[in-house]
């Protein structure tokens, strides 16, 4: 409340009860003032059922804003609740997405959601030929039922203020290629989840971008997001977990032998998939081998969360050259060129290693029997050792991860976060509605409709 005058702390009192007398719903959802603009809730003079919450600009408090939000007792239902058995309940609308990329990821996420209950996906945003068409031909296995058809179109089209709860971002690997697009939906009033693996934690390497990225979503209100299978949970997110039962930590050695098959055509553009081994080094020499991306990423969310201030990284690659031709859904390797790439990554003190990341990755691995497994080893008081095989396949970890953290998003207060700022992301088995809190979600949703007025009107004061 702030330095809210006590007339006023009265008047919001006053409101709150009428909400209670006159529709549950009203209930503590949307009755709700600050001083940074101070919002207010009053009764429509016209229409005894109409409730209007507007604002005062800080500069000019004998003058009300325009109405940021207009709600009666038919269009609260409508907005946040449904009816259920003509029964004396209420119940949120289903979680509204937008995927932002059809491709193997975003496709894949597609195809978990409309096996979920309480959510729907409500938009649809790629480039080329499969503009204008549905949803549900362009992703192929995925399961429309009874949903209403789903037009991909472009972003202008589609990323309208209030379309969507979230928006899911898989186009892009790097922070600076997803920047813009984030921006985009940002400023639109929605929140945003991306499985571009510098977001998972862009202060590594993109402190400027990380602080815009934070100051643009708490202005507008909305939560942003990056996160995956890896980086996002294995070697980052679940070390960081093990080292919760630790008195002390002295060394840790992260290492994920994985299979990129279930990845798409940008994952195997970055692995050098199907390259000759000297247009490998090439590249490598010329530094244009992406490699794996997220290694700065997972060792600075850990160093970050144990509190270690380590200055040396360094990180190198050698190509994994097969020996039999192999191919996966988005990848071919001939025999004699490159399957994969294994990378190395370790961040010391002093001229003593405190982390270690192994990762070798390439396609089809099995068809040349290399198991795969993830794996943990942490030196301490006491000493873990975690061992999971066969690994934790990333594509569908990867849709997952960003699946299940979804309704965390949505609850989130407003701005960049990543995996250590939100719950322990778990598998969402019953009704994602059932995780939103409604209040979090709905105030939000003001702050966002006032960003967006105030943006779009020059900030007039009004």
């Amino acid at each position: 409340m702030g330095t809210m005058p006590i007339f006023l702390r009265l008047v919001n009192l006053f409101w709150c009860m009428f909400a209670r007398a006159a529709h549950r719903p009203f209930q503590n959802k949307i009755l709700w003032m600050s001083s940074k603009p101070r919002l207010i809730v009053h009764i429509n003079g016209k229409y005894k059922n109409l409730i209007e919450i507007l604002y005062r600009s800080k500069g000019a408090p004998e003058k009300l804003a325009h109405p940021l939000l207009f709600l009666s007792a038919d269009r609260t239902q409508n907005l946040n609740h449904t009816t259920c058995n003509g029964k004396d309940e209420c119940r949120m609308k289903n979680v509204k997405v937008i995927l932002w990329g059809l491709g193997a990821m975003g496709g894949g996420i597609g195809k978990m959601l409309c096996k979920k209950q309480g959510v729907d996906i409500v938009g649809a945003i790629d480039i080329g030929a499969k503009l204008g068409k549905s949803l549900y031909d362009v992703v192929p296995g995925i399961e429309r039922g009874d949903r209403e058809d789903v037009i991909v179109g472009t972003a202008e089209e589609v990323i309208r203020p209030g379309a969507a709860d979230i928006v899911v971002v898989c186009t892009n690997s790097f922070t600076r290629d997803v920047y813009d697009k984030l921006v985009f939906v940002m400023e639109r009033g929605m929140n945003v989840i991306t499985s571009a693996e510098e977001m998972a934690y862009p202060q590594a390497q993109e402190p400027e971008l990380a602080a815009k990225l934070d100051e643009i979503a708490r202005r507008n209100g909305v939560t942003v997001l990056g996160t995956g299978i890896n980086p996002g949970l294995i070697m980052d997110l679940l070390v960081i977990l093990w080292t919760g039962a630790c008195e002390s930590v002295d060394h840790i050695v992260s290492r994920r032998v994985n299979s990129l098959s279930p990845f798409g055509p940008a994952v195997m553009e970055e692995q050098g998939i199907g390259l000759e081994v000297a247009e490998f080094e090439k590249r490598k020499a010329a530094g244009t081998m992406t490699g794996h991306v997220g290694f700065a990423e997972s060792i600075r969310m850990i160093t970050d969360a144990l509190g270690w201030k380590l200055d040396k990284f360094e990180q190198d690659m050698e190509p994994i050259v097969t020996d039999v031709d192999r191919k996966s859904p988005y990848g071919f390797a001939a025999a004699g060129h490159v399957a994969g790439v294994a990378m190395k990554g370790r961040r010391g003190l002093d001229g003593q290693v405190k982390i270690e990341r192994d990762p070798p990755q390439q396609i089809e691995p099995e068809q040349v029997g290399i198991h795969t497994g993830d794996y943990v080893e942490i030196q301490g008081i006491p000493p873990v050792n975690m061992v999971n095989t066969p690994e934790i396949e990333g594509g569908i970890g990867t849709m997952a991860m960003i699946m299940n953290c979804i309704p965390h998003v949505i609850n989130a207060r407003p701005g960049l976060k990543t995996m250590v700022d939100i719950p322990v992301p778990h598998a969402i088995m019953g009704d994602m509605r059932d995780m939103i809190d409604e209040d979090c979600k709905l105030l939000k949703r003001l702050r966002a409709r006032r960003s967006f007025l105030l943006r779009t009107r020059g900030e007039r004061k009004l």
